[in-house]
């Protein structure tokens, strides 16, 4: 009896293997959606806007030549890109996975008298609708696979602004992410909206601070 209990750790060890393999990327995905929701709710727990209350510049210079409507902001965090596309007459959803940052950006809303639709949800499952935005805003963040969900949200004629890091921004020591992962290769994201019309498209050093990557493109 006791030669088969120096097996029975192995055999919990393959049945626990098999068990992930069973379910899949599912139980892994919840697992590192849990992760971001922990980290971004405990970044966000400050009483002040870690990044401003402002837009990023990029959307405010660029403010006028986007169709007016429904508009969703990817990531929104603290509100502050989808608070100004409300006062600027658009119908602005905002989606986030941190229910602080979702928070913050209501009462963001509230102080700059406009509403939104803010909502928690997980952006590696979440389901977007189809042709349903005239425009989708996504900042300083990048998940390759949710670009063909972004181009199939928008209406025809819709248009995306992008903006994020390139990986010119780790190479000169910049803040900001440090994964390759979250950084775009020289032209990434210009290839990837090669369907679309490209009104807009740049890779700069913004203000010797950061180095980014920034499009607009219509559908």
């Amino acid at each position: 009896m006791n030669n088969y209990r120096k097996y029975i750790p192995s055999i919990i060890l393959i049945g626990i293997i098999l068990f992930y393999i069973l379910m899949g990327n599912d139980i892994f995905s919840s697992f590192a959606g849990e992760q971001d929701r922990i980290f971004w709710d405990k970044k966000y727990q400050t009483e002040s806007y870690i990044f401003g209350k402002e837009p990023v510049e990029f959307l405010m210079e660029h403010i006028d030549i986007l169709p007016r409507g429904k508009a969703l902001d990817i990531a929104m965090g603290e509100g502050r890109n989808a608070v100004f596309l409300a006062k600027n007459g658009f119908d602005v959803d905002g989606v986030d996975i941190s229910e602080v940052a979702i928070k913050k950006a209501l009462m963001l809303a509230q102080e700059k008298e406009v509403k939104i639709h803010a909502f928690v949800a997980d952006l590696e499952t979440y389901t977007m609708p189809r042709n349903t935005y005239d425009v989708i805003a996504c900042f300083y963040y990048l998940q390759r696979d949710l670009i063909p969900k972004m181009k199939e949200g928008l209406k025809r004629g819709g248009v995306i602004i992008y903006e994020t890091y390139t990986i010119e921004n780790m190479e000169r020591g910049f803040q900001g992410p440090k994964n390759k992962d979250y950084l775009l290769k020289p032209n990434e994201l210009l290839n990837f909206f090669r369907d679309f019309k490209v009104i807009y498209y740049r890779e700069v050093v913004v203000n010797n601070k950061s180095a980014v990557a920034s499009l607009i493109a219509q559908k």
